[in-house]
């Protein structure tokens, strides 16, 4: 038998930080202070008999690790307990995270109803793959209220957005939209990756689903992939149950093992990271050879009251444009000494992209401008390296622009 770490009547009352340590780890007759990694694809019975149970209860009891596994069981529960879910199903990667939320419940003939500044890879899904199956597609301004208005109007199946965005730092109003969605008579599905868990709050603004990319802030260090779906108890074992079972997005235990390290050290993180991309994008603000800076915790973010409703700090990452053009943004980039040029994000080492080159090079040009990602664009990651060596690194390599 396992017993929690957690003690039961301190679950309910405990803070954040104690939930991100000791939240939903269990301990085997071993009494190991570490969760356990359990390595294994199967388990086995008694006898037949018990073979023939397993399958036909209610699934509590472990059969087969695609379905569901002791250690990504605890990551799941810290994780829905930290993000107040009712349930949470965690996958192999976060883009597995959004094409399962979404194609567990959208039928042919249905609508969905996107913000227009999406990941690259979530754009793809949006505007080629759910076409595919005759499923119509919408793309709004996600920071017009009306345009969500008008494209709901007459019903609609789902609504999917980020915020903030990738990487324009788009401010959408979740609640707002919840509402004009669930008019229609449909879920909302949110990306939270840029506000990871502690930063922002989906369903409690009134969102129905909240999907993640666990690779970035939840790992925080590089390792591994991984992603996650949260959700009511309904909605997570009537329209992702079979799906997840049959398609097979599940998440390895050793990836699920090393999430749940990664979430013992997010908050101290998080805080650090947001405390430097403050610092940095109010660095960036003065330096002339720097056009916009796009940061949602500084008073010239056009969305800046909106973030501050419904996130608690401005987040860990920055965008601005470079002076010039393409060639002296490579510049800028190629003379960082300290911020290492990745396309991935919310590391503990600092990381830099080019977007329009990168993560969003798949958009036709005209669908990057609309979007503010211009050649001169790039997105920062700030990590965990002293804030004011990463100042004297971006302020050297911006004399070379």
């Amino acid at each position: 038998m396992t017993k929690p770490v957690l003690p039961a009547d301190l679950a309910e009352t405990v803070s954040p930080a104690t939930i991100l340590v000791r939240g939903g780890a269990t301990r085997s007759p071993y009494d190991e202070t570490c969760e356990a990694l359990f390595m294994t694809s199967g388990f086995v019975y008694d006898d037949a008999a018990a073979a023939e149970a397993a399958f036909a209860q209610d699934g509590s009891r472990y059969v087969y690790s695609r379905y569901r596994n002791p250690t990504v069981a605890m990551f799941e529960e810290r994780l829905r307990r930290i993000e107040g879910a009712e349930a949470c199903r965690a996958t192999a990667s976060g883009m597995s995270a959004v094409f399962a939320a979404l194609l567990c419940r959208l039928r042919a003939g249905q609508k969905v109803v996107a913000s227009r500044a999406l990941f690259g890879s979530c754009h793809y899904i949006i505007s080629e793959l759910l076409p595919r199956w005759g499923i119509e597609t919408v793309l709004v301004d996600g920071r017009d209220l009306g345009a969500w208005e008008t494209a709901l109007a007459g019903g609609a199946a789902a609504a999917f957005c980020e915020s903030p965005s990738n990487p324009a730092m788009e401010i959408v109003d979740l609640a707002e939209v919840a509402r004009l969605t669930h008019r229609a008579g449909g879920l909302l599905v949110v990306d939270n990756v840029f506000a990871s868990p502690l930063l922002q709050k989906p369903l409690a603004l009134g969102a129905d689903v909240v999907v993640y990319s666990a690779t970035k802030h939840i790992d925080g260090q590089g390792r591994s992939l991984g992603g996650a779906i949260l959700a009511s108890e309904s909605f997570i074992k009537n329209d992702l149950g079979l799906f997840y079972r049959h398609t097979g997005p599940s998440l390895s235990p050793f990836n699920a093992w090393l999430l749940l390290k990664g979430l013992e050290t997010l908050e101290l993180r998080v805080e650090r990271q947001c405390r430097t991309a403050a610092a940095i994008a109010q660095f960036l603000e003065a330096r002339p050879k720097v056009g916009r800076v796009i940061y949602p915790g500084l008073p010239s973010h056009p969305q800046y009251e909106l973030a501050q409703r419904q996130m608690t700090a401005g987040g860990t990452l920055v965008s601005f444009d470079v002076a010039g053009d393409k060639e002296g943004c490579f510049r800028f980039l190629n003379a960082l000494r300290l911020v290492d040029i990745s396309n991935n994000l919310g590391d503990s080492k600092s990381l830099v992209t080019h977007p329009a080159t990168t993560t969003h090079s798949r958009l036709k040009p005209e669908e990057r401008a609309a979007l503010g990602i211009g050649d001169s664009l790039v997105r920062l990651s700030a990590g965990l390296e002293a804030e004011r060596d990463l100042i004297a690194d971006i302020g050297r390599a911006l004399e070379q622009v």
